[in-house]
């Protein structure tokens, strides 16, 4: 698959019946805990196979590390993020550290699926419903975190969500099988159901009291509080999204949150939402909430998304 539609994963055929899938991601920590942000990076870093319905194999580690910052820390992430690799069945086969100002994290992940089996961002269908695997609100959460501005149990919330593998929610929608996937990232859940909308030419339409947030996130943003990432996603958003009167700007700030290893945004025709959800719910998947709807209506200029309360 090439890069034209912006998906999850490169995916390279090697014969009729195996193909493997590549990706890499990593970034500084997000949370102070240095095992737990070994954890949700490798999470973050798997997430992408899932996406496309890949099973991960084999990882590589990608560190960049302070040269006088205490190895003990270094330590503690690595550990982190080898036991998540076990929970996925991932072989970490060894890596690369660079000296860095910043210490940084993360994992490049090789994958498998059958040709013609993988699941593509591009690909929604008209009739469509799009269903989200896992609460919103982690970059508004993380953001007071670092600012001290946030309770324990609202921070430890959203590490354990980070930290969730998107594997038995992969599973799930492999067995069904659905139109389209993508996992919600950087670009914030109403970022990435554009990208997905754009790459399939198609229009929808999101319920925001549908959406699930992440325990005191709805009360943070109301504080004031949003990272950097979170503003530029809503300022990128507006243009292509018609947003009705009743949602507020704290609400906007919400759906367009910068995410870490967040869910799956799985597209499935409606006849199969059922069966799909069932599928969601045997696997353990806890959050698994039909957000949206796609539609034929066309609206004027770059609309692709209409936001409704």
């Amino acid at each position: 698959m090439g890069v034209s539609t912006a998906d999850d994963a490169a995916v390279y055929r090697l014969t009729d019946d195996l193909a493997v899938i590549q990706t890499v991601d990593f970034f500084p920590p997000i949370v102070d805990d240095p095992y737990s942000f070994g954890e949700i990076a490798v999470a973050n870093a798997l997430s992408d196979i899932y996406a496309m319905g890949g099973r991960p194999l084999l990882g590589l580690n990608i560190v960049g590390f302070p040269r006088l910052l205490s190895k003990d820390i270094l330590v503690s992430i690595l550990q982190g993020g080898a036991s998540k690799a076990r929970e996925a069945g991932v072989l970490v086969a060894g890596g690369h550290t660079v000296d860095d100002a910043e210490p940084k994290y993360g994992m490049a992940v090789t994958g498998i699926v059958k040709p013609g089996m993988q699941v593509a961002n591009s690909t929604i269908r008209l009739g469509d419903v799009l269903v989200l695997t896992k609460p919103i609100g982690t970059g508004i959460i993380t953001t007071a975190g670092k600012n001290g501005t946030v309770a324990t149990d609202i921070l430890d919330g959203a590490v354990r969500t980070m930290a969730q593998l998107n594997h038995a929610a992969s599973d799930a929608m492999v067995e069904i099988g659905v139109s389209a996937c993508t996992d919600v990232t950087g670009f914030g859940l109403v970022g990435h159901l554009l990208g997905m909308l754009e790459a399939s030419d198609a229009r929808a339409t999101l319920h925001l009291e549908r959406v699930p947030l992440l325990n005191g996130a709805r009360e943070l943003v109301d504080q004031g509080v949003a990272p950097s990432g979170t503003r530029r996603n809503l300022g990128n958003a507006n243009r292509r999204v018609l947003w009705d009167q009743s949602v507020d700007e704290p609400s906007k700030l919400l759906l367009c949150d910068a995410q870490t290893s967040g869910g799956l945004l799985i597209s499935v025709p409606e006849p199969r939402l059922d069966a799909l959800l069932n599928a969601l719910r045997s696997a353990g998947v806890e959050i698994a909430e039909v957000v949206a709807e796609v539609h034929s209506d066309r609206a004027p200029g770059d609309i692709r998304l209409n936001v409704v309360a």
